[in-house]
């Protein structure tokens, strides 16, 4: 089934276009991020690490880089379906900005990220889309409830995801986007 869409009102779409690579001389890599929920509020993050240290790994929320003219809303559904194989989801609005920083494969990434609410009802994941380096670096995918996410002793960003996550569920959405703290590992 295709993916539905809402556009979230009032955001601004001129600067939604893409820096390729991981940042640099144009600026940091723009990113969108999906918070994807079930019926039962669980979220779905995906595992990763880096390709050659399989011991080096974190949790996180699926998405990635803009590709060429797309929007942030269009690059979110893409890396969804492309990551998780889920492309029956109601797009909802943006809820987070964030600016980080991180070694992964070799270099320093310097990414712009926002972090969309999305809900679906299909539950089963298949990472049919990934490109050659996240095969190397992406180990599954696993729905958390908000408690499991908040006694994990796993590494997972943003690191407040789990604080994040429990006011979203309890207060609903923000009338505008938050903005969190830069994260630089």
């Amino acid at each position: 089934m295709p993916a539905e869409t809402t556009r979230p009102t009032g955001e601004p779409h001129e600067d939604d276009r893409t820096y390729e690579g991981a940042g640099g001389p144009g600026g940091p890599r723009k990113v969108a991020r999906v918070v994807l929920l079930d019926p039962q509020d669980r979220i779905l993050l995906l595992h990763g690490h880096e390709p050659d240290d399989p011991d080096d790994d974190w949790w996180f929320t699926p998405g990635g880089g803009l590709e060429g003219t797309e929007t942030r809303e269009e690059a979110a559904l893409r890396e969804l379906a492309e990551e998780t194989g889920i492309t029956d989801v109601e797009l909802g609005p943006v809820l987070w900005r964030r600016r980080c920083s991180f070694p992964f494969a070799g270099r320093r990434w310097d990414q712009d990220e926002w972090y969309y609410l999305a809900r679906t009802s299909q539950t089963a994941t298949a990472a049919t889309g990934l490109t050659e380096l996240e095969r190397r670096s992406v180990a599954g995918a696993r729905w958390w409830t908000c408690g499991e996410l908040a006694r994990a002793h796993e590494t997972v960003y943003p690191t407040r995801l789990a604080e994040l996550l429990r006011t979203l569920l309890v207060e609903g959405p923000p009338a505008r986007p938050v903005t969190l703290d830069t994260e630089i590992v």
